[in-house]
């Protein structure tokens, strides 16, 4: 009987390392201390836990299922808060933070603001000041409010991504019902460009043609593959369970086909008249390029509010001076 190779991508490799860490700290605990009740009780979350991401990185679903959850992101979202429950339980199980409190600190500062009462409480924590009941309960309501904020941009970050999708199908479906009108019915989407002191000239270098549509929408897309190379060039890396980049340059690419027919739309209509003259194919092809990566500036909004997505969802250390 042939068995399924386990799916591999990007967040099923963090989670599984971080989850190894996690049995690996939970192995290395000291023995249990008849006198600390709460530990053992910690350890059974952290074992709890531990399975529920277990099943959520091995789990096998029909393909319908499996669409439906790639669309949702339960299962993403699930292992990582289980995750995060086990690394916390991990961390409270113990017998003390003196250790451990240069790492908490890193790493609740990473989400929470410098005057959050959670954070201050821990960085203002000293071992040994309170019991350990009371340490234990400033450490995890920290770490708590630090992985719900990074739980939170999970989910921000999937309903962008949805977003992105839908968006892209209605471009496409409109580019394609556009450019299948302009080849059934040549001359309906007037793609040609003439005025009283310049030849028309027409995208394919003679009169109205079915491909003509076609033909500015491809260049209109070239234009757009440009500015999303610049966008790949600039992009950081990111380890966050959604990946925004490749539906960012799907969105720039349709829309820059589509924007290319508006704006050749428009020079044909005379909106540039004294401005912008086309007197041959070579210039108005050029155009269909320059339009299609025109909408950039368009798209820049775009790239900046998923850059602030994904900075919530994955933040970056401080600069230096930054606070």
């Amino acid at each position: 009987m042939a068995t399924r190779r386990p799916r591999v991508t990007d967040w099923r490799l963090v989670v599984q390392s971080r989850l190894d860490r996690v049995r690996a700290d939970l192995s290395a605990l000291d023995p249990l201390d008849p006198l600390d009740p709460e530990s053992a009780r910690w350890r059974e979350v952290a074992v709890e836990e531990a399975a529920v991401v277990e099943d959520m990185l091995t789990r096998e679903e029909s393909r319908w299922r499996t669409v439906a959850s790639w669309w949702s992101g339960w299962h993403i979202e699930r292992a990582w808060r289980s995750l995060h429950e086990a690394e916390i339980a991990v961390v409270a199980a113990g017998n003390g933070f003196l250790g451990r409190l240069p790492g908490l600190r890193g790493r609740v500062g990473e989400y929470l603001d410098d005057d959050d009462p959670r954070r201050v409480a821990l960085d203002e924590l000293r071992p040994g000041e309170f019991p350990l009941s009371v340490e234990r309960e400033i450490v995890v309501d920290a770490l708590r409010a630090a992985f719900d904020r990074s739980d939170f941009a999970h989910v921000g970050s999937r309903a962008l991504r949805n977003k992105l999708i839908a968006a892209s199908v209605v471009l496409f479906a409109v580019n394609t019902l556009i450019g299948l009108i302009g080849f059934l019915q040549p001359g309906f989407i007037p793609t040609c460009v003439g005025s009283e002191r310049l030849p028309t000239v027409c995208p394919s270098g003679r009169d109205a043609a079915g491909t003509d549509v076609w033909l500015v929408q491809v260049l209109g897309a070239f234009g757009a593959v440009l500015s999303a190379v610049v966008l790949l060039l600039r992009r950081r890396p990111s380890l966050s369970p959604y990946v925004m980049i490749g539906y960012q340059a799907t969105i720039k690419i349709l829309l820059g086909a589509s924007l290319a027919v508006v704006g050749i739309l428009a020079l044909g209509a005379g909106v540039t008249t004294g401005l912008i003259g086309v007197a041959s194919q070579a210039a108005l092809l050029l155009w269909a390029v320059i339009l299609g990566y025109s909408q950039q500036v368009a798209t820049r909004l775009l790239d900046s509010y998923a850059d602030r997505v994904m900075d919530q969802a994955r933040p970056l250390p401080k600069a230096e001076g930054q606070r």
